[in-house]
Protein backbone atom coordinates (compact mmCIF):
# COMPACT_ATOMS: atom_id res chain seq x y z
CA UNK A 1 0.00 0.00 0.00
CA UNK A 2 1.03 3.43 -0.68
CA UNK A 3 1.47 5.53 2.11
CA UNK A 4 2.61 8.39 0.45
CA UNK A 5 1.09 11.90 0.83
CA UNK A 6 -1.75 12.17 -1.43
CA UNK A 7 -2.99 15.77 -3.15
CA UNK A 8 -6.71 16.76 -5.05
CA UNK A 9 -5.86 19.32 -7.39
CA UNK A 10 -9.45 21.30 -8.03
CA UNK A 11 -8.44 23.19 -11.03
CA UNK A 12 -10.45 23.37 -14.40
CA UNK A 13 -7.35 24.28 -16.75
CA UNK A 14 -6.26 20.75 -18.44
CA UNK A 15 -2.37 22.14 -18.95
CA UNK A 16 -2.19 22.99 -15.57
CA UNK A 17 -3.44 20.09 -13.79
CA UNK A 18 -1.18 18.34 -16.23
CA UNK A 19 1.91 19.86 -14.97
CA UNK A 20 0.68 19.14 -11.70
CA UNK A 21 0.58 15.61 -12.48
CA UNK A 22 3.81 15.46 -13.78
CA UNK A 23 5.26 17.19 -10.88
CA UNK A 24 3.60 15.92 -8.17
CA UNK A 25 3.89 12.43 -9.15
CA UNK A 26 7.78 12.54 -9.95
CA UNK A 27 8.39 13.80 -6.23
CA UNK A 28 6.36 10.79 -4.97
CA UNK A 29 2.71 12.47 -4.23
CA UNK A 30 -0.54 10.82 -5.04
CA UNK A 31 -2.52 12.69 -7.19
CA UNK A 32 -6.54 13.41 -7.72
CA UNK A 33 -7.86 15.51 -9.88
CA UNK A 34 -11.07 17.78 -10.06
CA UNK A 35 -12.28 20.00 -13.01
CA UNK A 36 -14.94 22.11 -11.35
CA UNK A 37 -16.24 23.06 -7.75
CA UNK A 38 -18.56 20.25 -7.30
CA UNK A 39 -16.12 17.12 -8.62
CA UNK A 40 -13.32 19.02 -6.07
CA UNK A 41 -15.84 18.61 -3.16
CA UNK A 42 -16.90 15.46 -3.54
CA UNK A 43 -13.48 14.16 -4.27
CA UNK A 44 -12.76 15.11 -0.81
CA UNK A 45 -15.17 13.96 0.86
CA UNK A 46 -15.07 10.54 -0.59
CA UNK A 47 -11.45 10.28 -0.76
CA UNK A 48 -10.09 12.63 1.98
CA UNK A 49 -6.48 13.53 0.48
CA UNK A 50 -3.59 14.81 2.87
CA UNK A 51 -3.81 18.58 0.87
CA UNK A 52 -6.26 20.49 -1.38
CA UNK A 53 -4.67 22.50 -3.95
CA UNK A 54 -7.14 24.75 -4.96
CA UNK A 55 -7.76 26.81 -8.14
CA UNK A 56 -10.28 30.08 -7.02
CA UNK A 57 -11.19 30.40 -10.78
CA UNK A 58 -13.60 27.72 -11.18
CA UNK A 59 -16.56 27.61 -14.07
CA UNK A 60 -19.34 26.34 -11.67
CA UNK A 61 -18.48 28.40 -8.13
CA UNK A 62 -16.28 30.84 -6.82
CA UNK A 63 -12.96 29.43 -5.30
CA UNK A 64 -13.52 31.27 -2.01
CA UNK A 65 -16.68 29.70 -1.85
CA UNK A 66 -15.73 26.15 -2.49
CA UNK A 67 -12.88 27.20 0.65
CA UNK A 68 -15.31 28.20 2.86
CA UNK A 69 -17.49 24.76 2.07
CA UNK A 70 -14.17 22.58 2.61
CA UNK A 71 -13.27 24.39 5.73
CA UNK A 72 -16.22 23.49 7.26
CA UNK A 73 -15.35 19.94 7.67
CA UNK A 74 -11.80 19.48 6.13
CA UNK A 75 -8.50 20.15 8.57
CA UNK A 76 -5.89 19.11 6.42
CA UNK A 77 -4.21 22.26 4.47
CA UNK A 78 -5.24 23.90 1.10
CA UNK A 79 -3.08 25.77 -1.00
CA UNK A 80 -4.71 28.54 -3.27
CA UNK A 81 -3.41 28.50 -6.78
CA UNK A 82 -4.64 31.44 -8.91
CA UNK A 83 -4.08 34.37 -11.65
CA UNK A 84 -5.86 36.44 -8.98
CA UNK A 85 -3.09 38.49 -7.64
CA UNK A 86 -4.61 41.30 -6.15
CA UNK A 87 -4.03 41.70 -2.18
CA UNK A 88 -7.89 41.67 -1.30
CA UNK A 89 -8.03 38.27 -2.80
CA UNK A 90 -5.44 36.53 -1.51
CA UNK A 91 -6.08 37.57 1.88
CA UNK A 92 -10.00 37.03 1.65
CA UNK A 93 -8.38 33.33 0.85
CA UNK A 94 -6.37 32.91 3.83
CA UNK A 95 -8.78 34.14 6.37
CA UNK A 96 -11.19 32.15 4.66
CA UNK A 97 -8.87 29.29 6.01
CA UNK A 98 -6.20 28.72 3.16
CA UNK A 99 -2.81 28.07 4.60
CA UNK A 100 -1.28 29.23 1.75
CA UNK A 101 -0.93 30.80 -1.83
CA UNK A 102 0.37 30.81 -4.75
CA UNK A 103 -0.32 32.71 -8.05
CA UNK A 104 0.28 31.37 -11.33
CA UNK A 105 2.95 31.26 -13.39
CA UNK A 106 3.92 29.58 -10.50
CA UNK A 107 7.69 27.49 -10.02
CA UNK A 108 7.35 24.49 -9.69
CA UNK A 109 9.63 23.93 -7.15
CA UNK A 110 8.32 26.63 -4.79
CA UNK A 111 5.11 24.50 -4.99
CA UNK A 112 6.94 21.79 -3.61
CA UNK A 113 8.86 23.53 -1.07
CA UNK A 114 5.04 24.74 0.34
CA UNK A 115 3.58 21.42 -0.17
CA UNK A 116 6.23 20.47 2.21
CA UNK A 117 6.60 23.09 4.65
CA UNK A 118 2.68 22.69 5.09
CA UNK A 119 2.83 18.92 5.42
CA UNK A 120 5.62 19.70 8.07
CA UNK A 121 3.09 21.22 10.16
CA UNK A 122 0.86 19.13 10.63
CA UNK A 123 3.01 16.37 11.51
CA UNK A 124 4.62 19.26 14.08
CA UNK A 125 0.85 19.91 15.40
CA UNK A 126 0.87 16.20 16.90
CA UNK A 127 4.36 15.83 17.39
CA UNK A 128 6.57 16.79 20.83
CA UNK A 129 6.03 20.62 22.03
CA UNK A 130 9.90 21.47 21.37
CA UNK A 131 10.39 23.49 18.37
CA UNK A 132 13.70 24.94 17.83
CA UNK A 133 14.91 27.39 15.08
CA UNK A 134 18.24 29.11 14.55
CA UNK A 135 19.38 29.47 18.31
CA UNK A 136 16.29 29.39 19.75
CA UNK A 137 14.36 26.69 21.38
CA UNK A 138 10.56 27.18 22.18
CA UNK A 139 9.25 25.08 24.88
CA UNK A 140 5.28 25.06 24.30
CA UNK A 141 4.46 22.87 26.88
CA UNK A 142 6.34 25.01 29.82
CA UNK A 143 5.90 28.15 28.01
CA UNK A 144 9.54 28.67 27.94
CA UNK A 145 12.07 30.32 25.36
CA UNK A 146 15.49 30.22 25.36
CA UNK A 147 18.38 31.58 23.11
CA UNK A 148 22.16 30.37 22.91
CA UNK A 149 20.67 28.17 26.08
CA UNK A 150 19.73 31.42 28.10
CA UNK A 151 15.93 32.09 28.91
CA UNK A 152 14.67 35.10 26.94
CA UNK A 153 12.02 36.93 28.99
CA UNK A 154 8.70 37.57 26.38
CA UNK A 155 5.69 39.30 27.69
CA UNK A 156 2.47 37.37 27.87
CA UNK A 157 1.51 38.68 24.39
CA UNK A 158 4.72 38.41 22.77
CA UNK A 159 4.74 35.10 24.16
CA UNK A 160 1.10 34.58 22.38
CA UNK A 161 1.81 35.91 19.26
CA UNK A 162 5.21 33.41 18.67
CA UNK A 163 2.96 30.40 19.89
CA UNK A 164 0.62 31.15 17.23
CA UNK A 165 2.73 31.44 14.76
CA UNK A 166 5.37 28.52 15.73
CA UNK A 167 1.88 26.41 15.45
CA UNK A 168 1.30 27.55 12.20
CA UNK A 169 4.35 27.16 10.84
CA UNK A 170 4.52 27.87 6.79
CA UNK A 171 0.82 29.04 6.96
CA UNK A 172 0.95 32.54 5.73
CA UNK A 173 -1.61 34.38 8.60
CA UNK A 174 -3.11 38.06 7.42
CA UNK A 175 -2.96 40.99 9.75
CA UNK A 176 -6.28 40.75 10.70
CA UNK A 177 -6.47 37.02 11.67
CA UNK A 178 -3.53 37.83 13.95
CA UNK A 179 -4.88 40.79 15.90
CA UNK A 180 -8.15 38.96 16.49
CA UNK A 181 -6.73 35.50 17.89
CA UNK A 182 -4.22 37.74 20.31
CA UNK A 183 -5.78 40.32 21.03
CA UNK A 184 -9.23 40.44 20.16
CA UNK A 185 -11.85 41.29 17.82
CA UNK A 186 -11.24 45.12 18.99
CA UNK A 187 -7.96 45.38 17.45
CA UNK A 188 -8.84 43.80 14.27
CA UNK A 189 -7.75 46.85 12.42
CA UNK A 190 -4.43 47.90 14.84
CA UNK A 191 -1.76 46.39 12.00
CA UNK A 192 0.57 49.40 13.54
CA UNK A 193 0.30 48.00 16.67
CA UNK A 194 0.92 44.13 15.48
CA UNK A 195 3.94 45.68 13.67
CA UNK A 196 5.38 47.62 17.08
CA UNK A 197 4.67 43.62 18.46
CA UNK A 198 6.61 41.58 15.52
CA UNK A 199 9.72 43.87 15.67
CA UNK A 200 10.04 43.45 19.53
CA UNK A 201 9.89 39.63 18.54
CA UNK A 202 12.44 40.02 16.39
CA UNK A 203 14.70 42.22 18.10
CA UNK A 204 14.51 39.20 21.17
CA UNK A 205 14.75 36.54 18.82
CA UNK A 206 16.56 36.73 15.40
CA UNK A 207 20.51 36.74 14.73
CA UNK A 208 19.82 39.58 12.26
CA UNK A 209 16.38 41.57 13.32
CA UNK A 210 16.77 43.54 9.92
CA UNK A 211 17.33 40.79 8.10
CA UNK A 212 14.66 38.39 9.82
CA UNK A 213 15.08 34.55 8.70
CA UNK A 214 12.16 33.02 10.78
CA UNK A 215 9.43 36.06 11.22
CA UNK A 216 9.09 36.81 7.66
CA UNK A 217 6.94 39.69 6.36
CA UNK A 218 4.13 39.04 3.57
CA UNK A 219 3.90 42.75 2.21
CA UNK A 220 0.51 44.21 3.03
CA UNK A 221 -1.19 40.65 3.47
CA UNK A 222 0.72 39.43 7.00
CA UNK A 223 3.21 37.25 8.37
CA UNK A 224 4.75 34.06 7.87
CA UNK A 225 7.20 31.98 10.41
CA UNK A 226 9.60 29.91 8.99
CA UNK A 227 11.89 27.23 11.07
CA UNK A 228 14.41 26.83 8.41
Amino acid sequence: MNNNPSILVIDDESQIRKLLEITLDSDGYRTLFAATAKEGILAAANHPPDMILLDLGLPDDDGQNVLIKLRGWFRNPIIILTVKNAEAEIVKALDNGANDYLTKPFRTQELLARIRTALRNVSLQISEPLISFGAVTVDLAARLVRKNGETIKLTATEYSLLALMIKNEGRVLTHQSILKEVWGNAYADQTQYLRVFVAQLRKKLESDPNHPKHILTESGIGYRFNTG
